[in-house]
């Protein structure tokens, strides 16, 4: 249920510069009755300051966590469109994206690409690892002012677009990414959400969709830099990976990539440029098993960072938001 007046802020939330605001719970072992209890100040933090990270909650199996999820957020929504397979614990809560551990995963707004996409983002700490994993975020106003002018008016004139190539052997194949493994089920999908698409006479899936990179929030109407522009570009992957990967699929075949909305390809020095911008905002803070991190998916965007050793961190997706209400910069069509 929607308040109607805004809840005050806790007054025991820790600001440290280069972390994201730090709240201790104090739960008794009672974690879902906990988080009940302080629904409408964490909302209202996460509204105040993009994100908050709340420890001590004790989460430690995926029961628990899904609960806590429920709690906190108005509803839970399905993964569309992923890129990388996740494991479904139940509806709205899933495992964190399958990514090499040894690799970065940069700086995005989850389904930034989709025409519907999570407005609040829950992850669960059940296993933090031995070092290294934490999940960054960085804030997309901030963002949005410090990279180049030039670069971000023509993305607000152009948008962007996102390739992708779905294979069987690497990322998420067309059946994990749709749903479903018929055919004309995932044309008619891509048709209902402004996806171009192309079948290959090998019987696998090609589509292009083109989407804003500058939206206004829904609330406040602030302008956002939203978008996966570097992070699903072929320049984020490792140079011998990619090399790989064209030898295989050729240039037209990665998993995946990005263009400028007209279909310029998008150099590394663009990607390089975003990224050394998202660095200079992120914050961070290693998990610890049993913590909780929110997060507002439009105005902050999130990154995980290598780690070694096992690490188990859920996501729950929350709180739909459509493009169309975020007033975005281009219109939504096929690419």
């Amino acid at each position: 249920m929607h308040r109607s007046t805004p809840s005050p802020l806790p007054d025991d939330i820790v600001l440290v510069p280069g972390s994201p605001p730090l709240l201790s719970a104090a739960t008794g072992g009672d974690p879902e009755g906990w988080a009940a209890e302080h629904h409408d100040a964490l909302r209202a933090t996460v509204a105040a300051h993009g994100s908050v990270l709340v420890r001590g909650l004790g989460l430690a199996e995926p029961g628990a966590a899904a609960a806590v999820f429920r709690r906190l957020s108005h509803s839970l929504m399905p993964d569309q469109e992923p890129f990388a397979p996740r494991r479904n614990y139940t509806e709205g809560v899933y495992s964190s994206t399958k990514w090499p551990p040894n690799q970065q995963m940069c700086m995005h707004h989850e389904m930034s690409y989709a025409l519907e996409f999570p407005g609040m983002l829950l992850f669960a700490c059940l296993e933090a690892p031995a070092s290294g994993g934490a999940t960054g975020v960085a804030d997309g106003v901030a963002v949005l002012d410090a990279l180049p002018a030039e670069l971000t008016e023509r993305f607000e004139k152009e948008g962007w677009i996102l390739a992708r190539s779905y294979h069987d052997e690497i990322g998420a194949s067309a059946a994990e990414a749709f749903g479903t493994d018929d055919r004309d089920a995932v044309s008619e999908y891509c048709r209902a959400h402004a996806i171009d698409f192309e079948w290959q006479s090998d019987g696998s899936l090609r589509t292009r969709q083109r989407r804003s990179a500058v939206i206004h929030h829904p609330v406040g109407g602030r302008r956002l830099w939203f978008n996966q522009i570097a992070f699903l570009s072929e320049w984020t992957m490792d140079a011998e990976v990619r090399e790989y990967l064209t030898d295989v699929y050729g240039p037209d075949g990665l998993p995946f990539t990005t263009c400028f909305g007209n279909g310029d390809p998008i150099g590394e020095d663009v990607v390089r440029a975003i990224n050394e911008v998202y660095d200079a905002h992120t914050l961070r803070e290693p998990w610890r098993s049993g913590d909780l991190l929110l997060v507002d998916n439009l105005r902050t965007a999130h990154s995980r960072e290598p780690f070694d050793g096992p690490r188990e961190v859920l996501a729950g997706l929350a709180d739909p938001v459509r493009l169309a209400d975020c007033k975005p910069t281009v219109e939504v069509i096929s690419a």
